[in-house]
């Protein structure tokens, strides 16, 4: 049950932390285009790359504990 809910609250934090213009969902987690890049895409700022990488660790955590 401890694991349970300090899951579910790792989850609900988490989530939290996520800004609004990432918020979506996906019907699953790689489409075809997963490996596709645009040379001319301009790259996102470092905070956000920052952010992005904190929340994929906490989201493998997540699913190595589950």
């Amino acid at each position: 049950m401890w694991i349970k809910l300090s899951m579910y609250e790792y989850l609900k934090k988490m989530l939290e932390e996520v800004p609004p213009d990432m918020e979506g969902a996906e019907k699953t987690p790689a489409s075809r285009h997963l490996f596709n890049t645009k040379p001319e895409s301009k790259k996102i700022h470092e905070e956000q790359g920052q952010l992005f990488h904190h929340l994929v660790a906490k989201l493998l955590y997540l699913s190595k504990c589950t």
